[in-house]
């Protein structure tokens, strides 16, 4: 747990910039996170004073899983945390624990990866295509693991892999890769809440943390996680990245922000204080090619924040991305807190979210294309955000050319060059998407028993 103290606060408070502070309704705050190094913006927002600078003394509190954390910020305990993009859109639906979370804030694109064991490693190995080189063809598609996955089920043993939380950017993730490359991820029904039914690969949650020594213990063979347990499991032998999100999905959204909506609605400066604060973190970080990214590993790499070795977060911090070990390549957006619109909260990352909720049956019935536009609008926030962003550009800490202010909420539809699997999204038209994705629910079809109906 950080606590900031009086003499630090008083030396902040005189050393900051001289901002107009809003005038807050509430000015002492706690927030949670979990140790992934995406939690960057609340340690850069804390460590360089920019809450102080809004008015804010913030508590910043390690959660011990996402369900904590949840909990955490729907009971009060929590003002706010770094959140799965899928939460406040679960919970908003009422997917698991019911509650109207929103989210003024997204805070940062890409930065997981999917990794396996040594010992499947071996085995995807004479199945991926190599360079000129020797070293594996990037990115390799989960089609390199079916005949691994083939074999299993032929000697009668399950194939276990890890990832999360059900409602994960690392479980959609996942189940996308094996998808595209002909696996079955299995399924969700109102019945069966495993995710397994009629899966080729069984998925089940691991906290990112535990994830290397659960691989290591032979509890599960891979998994899919944010930054550092990737590079862990690279940095300890134990395994082989063989996919980043960059490569699945190209600057695909990650995590937010998320508050109540009550809070906000009770606090609404206080709200708009916050996310000034972490929109100039995000812009730090970001700024001059990535050049504070070093001074922010060293920041992450305490106990209180991800508590992982320097050198294993610098790995894919700093614009490289090692996968075999010896093999590390630049992935220079392999973390994006800021550029390519980042922090904006669009609609459409979170229809994405919806889509895949429906496509793996965590959303049990059809819903029409306004359902879908009407739920991002009720949890992304791009209006508060824009609010706060105007009054940084006033005050000289942020270019109006940085933000996209005449944006309908909406990104321009993916193209399909940038999906692993050559289909491109497009967040104003879900259910022709969901159509588009050979493996999954479409249409009217729903999961009753151990089978797709429809």
């Amino acid at each position: 747990m950080i606590r900031l103290t009086a003499l630090a606060t008083v030396a902040a408070l005189m050393t900051g910039p001289a901002l107009a502070q809003l005038e807050l309704e509430k000015d002492e705050l706690t927030f949670g996170f979990i140790k992934l190094t995406d939690m960057a913006p609340l340690a850069v927002a804390y460590e360089n004073g920019y809450f102080l600078d809004e008015g804010l003394f913030v508590t910043l509190e390690a959660q011990a899983n996402w369900k904590v954390l949840l909990d955490g910020v729907i009971g009060g305990q929590l003002d706010g945390a770094h959140m799965l993009a899928g939460q406040p859109l679960a919970a908003t639906i009422g997917f698991g624990t019911k509650a109207h979370i929103i989210t003024p804030f997204s805070m940062d694109l890409n930065g997981n990866g999917i990794t396996v064991s040594n010992e499947i490693w071996d085995k995807m190995k004479p199945n991926v295509p190599k360079m000129a080189d020797g070293r594996p063809q990037h990115p390799i598609s989960a089609a390199a693991l079916k005949p691994v996955v083939e074999d299993y089920k032929a000697q009668g043993k399950p194939f276990n892999m890890g990832m999360v939380f059900p409602v994960s950017t690392h479980n959609y993730e996942i189940r996308y890769w094996l998808a595209a490359g002909g696996l079955e991820p299995g399924y969700y029904s109102p019945d069966n809440i495993t995710g397994q039914i009629g899966a080729d690969v069984l998925l089940s949650v691991t906290p990112p943390p535990q994830m290397p020594a659960t691989m290591e213990a032979g509890t599960i063979y891979g998994y899919s996680v944010g930054e550092p347990w990737n590079q862990q499991a690279v940095f300890k032998g134990i395994g082989v990245p063989v996919i980043t999100d960059y490569e699945l999905w190209k600057n695909n959204p990650e995590k937010v922000f998320g508050i109540t909506a009550e809070f906000a609605e009770k606090y609404p400066n206080t709200t708009l204080a916050i996310t000034k604060a972490l929109i100039r973190a995000a812009i730090w970080l970001d700024e001059n090619d990535n050049a504070n990214r070093p001074e922010a590993v060293k920041m992450l790499s305490r106990s209180e924040y991800v508590g992982a070795d320097a050198e294993v977060i610098a790995n894919s911090m700093t614009g490289t991305f090692e996968y075999e070990k010896g093999d590390k390549r630049s992935v220079p957006d392999f973390n994006v807190f800021f550029r390519y619109n980042a922090t904006y909260p669009y609609y459409s990352d979170a229809v994405w979210y919806l889509t895949q909720m429906r496509r793996w049956g965590q959303i049990a019935e059809a819903k029409p294309d306004s359902w879908y536009d009407e739920v991002a609008k009720s949890v992304y926030k791009p209006g508060i955000y824009l609010k706060a962003a105007r009054l940084l550009v006033d005050e000289g800490l942020a270019d109006e050319a940085d933000f996209p202010w005449n944006s309908d909420g909406y990104k321009a539809a993916t193209p399909a060059g940038d999906v692993i699997d050559g289909i491109g999204y497009d967040g104003k038209k879900p259910n022709a998407y969901l159509e588009s994705l050979p493996i999954g629910l479409k249409g009217n079809q729903t999961v009753v028993g151990n089978e797709v109906r429809g």
